[in-house]
């Protein structure tokens, strides 16, 4: 039987007091920088939202400047969980535990289509990824499928039955010929997409696996696990390269850096694992030898969405402060803040031309923003 995933429980119940000081944090902060303007509240039709430019600030290394918000959408009745570009930039694709995935416009917010799962007051979903040909899109969530959409009208072209619980990583290879899955029955599964046969099924993982990141040469797959560790192996045969266990909490978040030689991982162990710990941060760590390069420490928050810039230069990172941060793991500065959701953050992605990024928030949004300083 399907049950949801346990991290998407863990942080609705995390406790009071914790909810409360991160609440005072965020007023005092708003206080402090001004509040930009998050778009319309309205539950109507998605569209475009204007909002008031934020107060300009001079980027120093210990003030950000905060982001304007340019499109915000709301479609979806239920928190926002994934949300991916279409390689070209002008199309967005969301998932929702209301059981829909919709794709919308980037820049107007207009809705194309939506698909809806089967026996939907019981399905949730967790992840959403586009395919790089730009032809198709794989969601999946508690259900332990995988459906795999046509990208230009949303009709289902075929399912994968992973015959786990859940699934809540999801990841194209570069050529958009296979695709790695990563389920609650701590294995990750590499499905042909042309042929539809299981391929082969990696099984280094002691629990669930959190998220999967294709090698942008596409020999290689790093996966997230609950375990506390990020696996990287060979996407062919699913033999084990190394194993990055400097997290020391279980990891959300994976990502290659756009030139296939360090992957970023995201933490936390707040709500899951006992209280607040110091292990909430971002590890930068080198995709050949494992070697931990840089650490973003995010003191009470946990970092459960990331993704590198196309240029491979920021990291954008989400989680529990219902804000982003634009975060240079060069320098190890937060350069660009985004303040405009009203709840957790599981989902970020760049656009293709690196100018703005989109955010999947539980306050049922997508919301679209500036990437660069202005």
């Amino acid at each position: 039987m399907a049950r949801s995933c346990p991290r998407r429980k863990s942080y609705r119940h995390k406790p009071l007091w914790l909810l409360g000081l991160l609440t005072t944090c965020l007023i005092l902060l708003l206080t402090a920088c001004g509040s930009p303007a998050a778009g319309s509240q309205s539950r109507a039709t998605p569209t475009t939202v204007g909002t008031t430019p934020s107060p300009a600030l001079s980027p120093t290394p210990n003030a950000p400047t905060l982001s304007t918000a340019l499109v915000t959408y709301r479609g979806h009745m239920s928190d926002v969980i994934g949300v991916a570009w279409s390689p070209d930039g002008k199309r967005l694709v969301s998932a929702s535990d209301d059981a829909t995935v919709q794709e919308w416009s980037a820049t107007t917010g207009t809705a194309f289509w939506t698909y809806t799962f089967p026996n939907p007051r019981t399905v949730y979903l967790f992840a959403v990824a586009w395919s790089p040909d730009g032809k198709r899109i794989a969601a999946a969530g508690n259900t332990g499928n995988v459906a795999i959409l046509d990208a230009t009208n949303g009709h289902l072209l075929t399912s994968y039955a992973s015959q786990s619980t859940f699934i809540e990583g999801l990841a194209w290879s570069p050529d958009s010929k296979r695709l790695a899955v990563g389920n609650g029955d701590h294995a990750v599964q590499v499905w042909d997409t042309t042929t539809g046969k299981l391929l082969l099924t990696y099984k280094g993982h002691s629990q669930p696996v959190a998220h999967v990141a294709w090698s942008p040469d596409g020999k290689h797959i790093a996966s997230a696990s609950y375990d506390g560790t990020v696996q990287v192996w060979e996407a062919a045969t699913g033999a084990h390269v190394l194993t990055y266990s400097g997290s020391g909490a279980p990891v959300w978040s994976v990502a290659w850096s756009p030139d296939g030689k360090r992957i970023a991982s995201g933490t936390g162990s707040a709500g899951l694992n006992g209280p607040v710990t110091s292990n909430n941060s971002v590890k930068v760590w080198g995709a050949a030898t494992g070697q931990t390069l840089q650490t973003y420490a995010r003191g009470t928050d946990e970092a459960y969405a990331l993704a590198w810039s196309p240029d491979g230069t920021r990291i954008a990172v989400g989680g529990d402060s219902k804000m982003v941060q634009i975060w240079e793991p060069e320098s190890g500065k937060v350069t660009l803040i985004y303040m405009g959701h009203h709840d957790i953050i599981f989902g970020v992605a760049w656009s293709p031309d690196g100018k703005e990024v989109a955010s999947a928030s539980s306050d049922t949004s997508v919301q679209v923003w500036r990437a660069e300083a202005s």
